[in-house]
């Protein structure tokens, strides 16, 4: 049970520093929707204009699918973390194959053109 230990303490500490973080800028902040201005929908002070639901251009899903990669790059490779005497076959190719979907899905995107600017 003692090798479980570090994950326990931080599955205790992480949603404590969360709670932390939520409940202490309520404390220290004062009420400020006592404005009007504050409680409408755009706080700049500007009349909205045109329609919310406006189109945009398509290549904004590309770009954002190159800033999202990443993430789960980061998390997923995480197991690499132990020794690599640690690590069985069958972890090790695992990682490998995981590492080159996400090669796949980067080639495909740069050669789409996605980092590309006009």
């Amino acid at each position: 049970m003692s090798e479980f230990a570090p994950i326990c303490i931080s599955l205790v500490i992480s949603p404590l520093l969360s709670l932390i973080l939520l409940v202490v800028p309520f404390l220290f902040s004062s009420n400020s929707s006592t404005y009007p201005e504050k409680l409408s929908a755009y706080e700049c002070g500007f009349d909205p204009s045109g329609d919310a639901r406006s189109r945009f251009d398509i290549r904004f899903y590309p770009v954002s699918i190159l800033f999202i990669i990443p993430d789960p790059e980061v998390t997923f490779s995480s197991p690499w973390a132990v020794p690599p005497n640690k690590i069985d076959p069958f972890g090790s190719w695992s990682m490998m194959a995981f590492l080159l979907i996400l090669t796949i899905g980067s080639l495909y995107e740069w050669k789409r053109g996605a980092s590309d600017r006009e």
